[in-house]
């Protein structure tokens, strides 16, 4: 292969699994997972011949900011693709390797030969940064088809997660606790962003009152939690609050967003009686 054929199948690539180019807005891993579960439906309500031309539908409903669906048979050929379909039905890639070297499709393929759905990581030229980051994918196997969703990692950075917390402090302040701890578990709401989100727990008891990640923990001893290492990580925290009444705590737990564990450092502050934390990743 040449040099010039062999740089535009590059590009084609990137543009593959790495996103729109030129997308103007930026999905969360959330509306990735929507998207995907909304393509498996479809694929299984409608056959492939329907999934594969609604799928290459640019301006269809798989189409949605820097999201869209592909699939690949287990050939590792490509039968759609929303980014560009008029340039990548019928090609090859089961020898394309991501940024980092690693054989991407062929991964693809054999994870989900051992199960039907699974979430998949790697690395890619992001065509809006122009830096290459991190990119995770949905995949979902249905017969000789892999259906793949791809999204880039979020990453909030200390600052988005005390800003989130000053937020916080102003909901419990203005509003009061009660209704503060209902916004704090709406995982819709404005206390869920990205990779960051919003945790109470009571002082007094030990207990969370809310967790924006999981809001069924809610009324569940929090005490007794210890992150991937064994430390006492809430703990720590209401000691910190009860002592202090602000700080922070660091400690090392699997980010839902990755699914990879990672550092985390929470910043934690005492409001009405109660801890309110919020914490971000940093690999």
């Amino acid at each position: 292969m040449n040099k010039t054929l062999r740089s535009g199948l590059a590009g084609l690539l990137m543009l593959a699994v790495g996103g729109l180019a030129g997308a103007a807005e930026h999905a969360t891993p959330r509306e990735a997972r929507a998207l995907f579960e909304q393509a498996v439906r479809y694929l299984q309500a409608n056959g492939p011949a329907r999934a594969w031309a609604a799928f290459n539908d640019r301006q269809g409903a798989f189409v949605k900011k820097d999201l869209y669906v592909y699939v690949i048979d287990r050939q590792g050929t490509y039968v759609a693709n929303g980014a560009a379909p008029d340039s990548l039905i019928g090609l090859k890639v089961l020898d394309s390797v991501d940024a980092a070297g690693s054989p991407l499709f062929r991964e693809m393929i054999a994870v989900t030969e051992k199960q039907q759905q699974a979430r998949i990581r790697y690395v890619w030229l992001n065509r809006k940064s122009n830096r290459v980051e991190p990119k995770h994918a949905w995949l979902h196997r249905e017969g000789d088809y892999i259906l793949g969703v791809g999204y880039y990692a979020v990453r909030s950075s200390a600052d988005d997660a005390r800003k989130l917390l000053d937020a916080a402090s102003a909901q419990v302040r203005s509003q009061g606790l009660a209704s503060a701890l209902a916004s704090f578990n709406d995982p819709r709401g404005p206390f869920v962003h990205d990779d960051l989100y919003v945790f109470a727990v009571n002082l007094a008891s030990g207990k969370f009152e809310a967790h924006g990640m999981n809001p069924k923990w809610t009324g569940t001893d929090a005490s007794e939690l210890h992150d991937v290492e064994g430390r006492p990580l809430i703990r720590e925290m209401l000691e910190l609050a009860r002592n202090k009444g602000e700080g922070t705590v660091d400690y090392v737990w699997r980010n839902p967003v990755t699914n990879a564990v990672e550092k985390k450092r929470t910043f934690i502050r005492r409001e009405n009686g109660s801890l309110i934390g919020v914490g971000f990743y940093s690999e």
